[in-house]
Parts: structure tokens; sequence; C-alpha cells
């Protein structure tokens, strides 16, 4: 089984992002399977619970009240509704529900509103996780209180290329929050997004950031970006999608007992390269048509391709998922989701 390290130098981590693909391949396929069934994959699913009208800047987000992309901004959403979604999450497969707000950071006055959302979906016996902005120590002790499993809050880029992308908080704000979240006892969920103009090093050094952490992170979202009109990033040049996998696959070889997650951007993605960042060690998406306010396959697209791939849902999923019986395979072969009929 592969040593679990938090001392990988830069240039190891670049030497393995410079491997040939097939030998990177192999090495991550073999970590892989060293801590994980080779043929599952967990499954989340992610709600809005606040959207829009976010203080931040972040360039690649319509959720900043910066810039105009047409998105409605929404107020914090009832509890009632927060429970209703998570009944149909857990009915459709999901084993963990995330739920997301638009903030720098939550309010006193939500945080009973907050709080109540996560007893009530732990009581579902679903996982917990949330994504509010950044935490103060006491705001991340009373989540772990109320029952909060993982708390996400993602690096993002290098911390060289970080102040290219967002102004509004420093690199070591998002630190110190992940620290927030450790010192309370719950589990991290922190990754970065690919393809926003960053440099191969930058790559390097996001990967790197998240394996020296002192504890390495349960779930590393690994997100491609979505470009989307009226943020700064709209338009970007598309990431080569080898670089992708091979991200993928690093992270899988640095971050060995992590669940890696092929996150956002995946409804832009082939069958064969999500097939291929699977194959490189990512064992984890988000289950749904919406990722927050962008675009996610549909549900049966997942099922389909989880059963052409001989893919399970990790334990934990109903019944009638984790027996899935194959599917008549798509015959247009699209390459793009949003180019099928």
């Amino acid at each position: 089984m592969a040593a679990i390290r938090h001392d990988w130098t830069r240039d190891e981590v670049q030497a393995l992002l410079d491997l040939p693909l097939n030998d990177l391949l192999f090495q991550a396929q073999t970590v892989h399977r060293a801590h994980f069934t080779p043929n599952q994959v967990q499954i989340s699913r992610l709600l809005s619970i606040k959207t829009g009208a976010c203080p931040e800047d972040c360039k690649y987000c319509p959720q900043s009240a910066r810039y105009h992309t047409g998105l409605e901004t929404e107020q914090l959403i009832e509890v009632e509704k927060v429970l209703t979604e998570a009944k149909a999450a857990k009915a459709a497969g999901a084993s963990r529900f995330c739920m997301g707000a638009a903030w720098r950071n939550p309010r006193e006055r939500d945080m009973p509103y907050v709080l109540k959302m996560v007893r009530e979906v732990k009581a579902m016996g679903m996982e917990t996780c949330m994504t509010l902005g950044m935490l103060s120590a006491e705001q991340a002790e009373a989540l772990a209180e109320a029952g909060l499993d993982y708390y996400n809050h993602n690096l993002d880029t290098s911390p060289e290329f970080y102040g290219e992308i967002i102004s509004t908080r420093s690199y070591d704000d998002r630190l110190n929050t992940l620290e927030n979240v450790r010192g309370a006892g719950m589990k991290v969920c922190s990754g970065g997004i690919l393809g926003m103009g960053e440099a191969p090093e930058d790559r390097a050094e996001l990967l790197r950031q998240l394996a020296t952490l002192p504890k390495h992170p349960e779930s590393v979202p690994i997100n491609m970006l979505v470009k989307v009109p009226g943020t700064p990033m709209a338009d970007q040049d598309d990431l080569d999608p080898i670089t992708f996998v091979k991200a993928i696959a690093v992270a899988r070889i640095l971050m060995p007992a992590s669940h890696v997650r092929l996150s956002a951007g995946r409804e832009k993605m082939s069958d064969e390269l999500q097939a291929m960042c699977f194959f490189a060690g990512a064992n984890s998406i988000f289950y749904g048509c919406k990722l927050l306010t962008t675009a996610n396959p549909r549900e049966n697209d997942d099922m389909r391709l989880f059963a052409r791939l001989g893919i399970e849902p990790e334990a934990g999923a109903p019944a009638h998922l984790e027996n899935l019986k194959p599917v008549q395979p798509r015959t247009d072969d699209a390459l793009f989701y949003n180019a099928a009929p």
C-alpha cells in the first residue's frame, strides 16, 4: 500500500506531471487499487441554499455581485425545501448531501438555520457537507457540534497565481478556514480549478499545497473551469483534456486515501474523457443536473456511463443503484453531452 506522505516537493510533483501518460496512469491506478475498491464511485448531491450576490470577486464565479451573468439571486432557502431536496437526493442514490451558500462568510443571524439544515439532513442517514465561505473557529465548532461531516473550502490554484483570480480574500484566509475546520474535528473537502490560464507549475503547486497539508483532505474536488458569459473567464482558452487527466492521476498518487472528485466541467466532457479520469483515480462525482448554478450531466447519463464502464455507486447507495443493470449504450457517440439530441 502506498505510503501517505506530507513532504512532497514541487520538483517531485512536476516530475509526476511530466511522466508519459501510460506510465502515470499505471502508477495512479496501482495506488488507487491499494486504497479503494477500483470500480466504485462515491456519489454526492449539491444544492445551492443561497444563490448569487456574493461580495467576492472570484473571476470564474457567476455568483459574484461584480459580474453581470443573468443569474437570479436568491436568499437563504427554507429548511423544509432543503430537506425535500435531500430526500430526493437520497432516493436517487446520493450518499452525501452538500449545501452551498454564496457568502464571504456566514452571518450569525443565518447560523441557526444552517445548523438546523445540518441536523435534519444528518438525521436522514446521509453524510453532510457545506460550503459557506470563510469560517471562524467558533462557527466551525458550532457546525461540527450540529453533526456536519465535511466542509468544502477550495484553494482554487497556486499561491503564486491566486492574486490573478481573487483579490477579496487571501490564500492565508483559505488556509486559516481549513485549519479551523480541522480544529473542530470535521473532515475537509478542498481542491481547485484547472483551466483558468495558470501555468503548468501552478497546477503542480496547487496539488503540492493540498498534499502537504498536515492531514490530506478527505475529498479533493478537481474542477475544470466552466466558462460563464459575463465573468472575466468567459473567453479563457480550453485546457488540454490530457493535462486534466494527468492532474487527476497526480492527485491520486499524492493523496492515496482521499476521494478524488471529478467535479465541475463534467457536463462538457465526453464519456471517454470521464472514463480516463476514473481510470486515473477519480472516484467521486456530483450527481444531478446542476452544480450550484452550472450544468451537470443528467442522472440517466451518469447511470448509463456507469453501466458501460462497469462502475457501481460506493456502498451506502440505495439497493436499486447498487444492483444497477446494464442499459443500452448511446449510439450517437457525441463528443459533448450538450451536443447530444
